[in-house]
């Protein structure tokens, strides 16, 4: 797999860092750090995520049970949970916080507004009012931005080239997503390329079950997955119900295509924690979030997988094919 590059707005921000500081000792004895992902604390992406996490704080000279400790909670895709598992973390007044997805950065926003957060896998932090702007967050609040809003018109133009009959496109996510940042993007590309919107939001898998079946009685129909903790939880039974109902496929996150999803067009949310673990270094050592600028991605890459392409009775076209970062036989 390649690794996925990143660049800040002002360019170079973890570079900036001096490596002499960096390599020092940190001081100050140890120091707390909270995390809470919305993913299962088995699941593998959770552990690639918290591993990456840990081995990039390492490299800058932090070591768990030596001068760090490291809290983790897991919400398990249950969007009850991220309130109580984020007044959980506050309420043991870590030196800085890592969470994952908006709603979760929600949560932690309205429990502490001075325990300096970094958050990863954010769409819209503007939007959501996390941050002031991209460049200076202002508050105590900075991270790593996983999609700007265009990418909705990649996904439904991904769709349509695999299944040219297609004219619906379900948005599955969950309403505590920036859902309302991917729909209105959705709405400008739609109508170009002859697909309806059905916007299709779900809590739990009875949800995800429901919203699928709904969807399917009618022909010609996608589905679009927006990066969302419940569906990414519940990935097995989005991708089982897809195979059911034959229902072509793009997801945010390429774990799906692994799993049996048609394909996905992604930035890679892995090498995030490894980069976010910079940020919460430079916290520790006494810089704040409010002038560490929210980075953005840069390059997306592509993964299909032929055999869900060859049970569907779709064929792949070549320009797609060979644009493809990842192929899955």
């Amino acid at each position: 797999m390649k690794r996925r590059q990143f660049i800040t707005l002002l360019g170079g921000a973890a570079a900036a860092w001096p490596l002499a500081a960096r390599a020092q000792q940190p001081a100050g004895g140890t120091r707390r750090v909270g995390v809470l992902l919305g993913r299962n604390a088995d699941d593998p992406e959770a552990k690639a995520a918290v591993a990456a996490f840990r081995q990039g704080l390492e490299s800058l000279g932090w070591s768990e049970g030596r001068n760090i400790r490291i809290d983790y909670r897991f919400a398990a895709g249950r969007i009850d949970q991220f309130p109580v598992l984020a007044r959980e973390l506050v309420a043991l007044q870590p030196d800085a916080i890592l969470c994952q997805g908006t709603a979760i950065t929600a949560a932690f926003q309205r429990e502490s507004r001075t325990i300096p957060i970094v958050f990863v896998a954010v769409s819209d932090p503007m939007g959501s009012g996390y941050v002031a702007n991209l460049a200076r967050p202002g508050g105590n609040l900075t991270g790593f931005l996983m999609y700007e809003a265009s990418i909705t018109g990649k996904w439904l133009a991904m769709l349509k080239e695999v299944a040219p009959s297609l004219a619906r496109a379900a948005l599955l996510v969950s309403p505590s997503t920036a859902y309302d940042y991917f729909i209105q993007a959705a709405a400008t590309t739609a109508p170009s390329l002859a697909i309806e919107l059905v916007p299709s939001l779900v809590e739990n898998a009875g949800d995800i079950e429901r919203a699928i079946e709904s969807f399917a009685r009618a022909p010609n129909g996608g589905l679009v997955l927006p990066p969302d903790n419940t569906t990414l939880v519940h990935r097995d039974l989005v991708i089982a119900l897809a195979a059911r109902h034959r229902l072509p496929a793009v997801y945010a996150f390429r774990v799906f295509a692994r799993a049996g999803g048609l394909m996905s067009y992604s930035a890679d949310d892995i090498e995030m924690y490894r980069r976010a673990a910079s940020y919460v270094d430079r916290i520790l050592r006494g810089e704040k979030p409010a002038d560490l600028l929210v980075q953005v991605p840069t390059k997306y890459e592509t993964a299909l997988n032929l055999k869900t392409a060859k049970a569907l009775g779709l064929s792949v076209p070549p320009g797609l094919l060979l644009a493809a970062d990842e192929v899955i036989e």
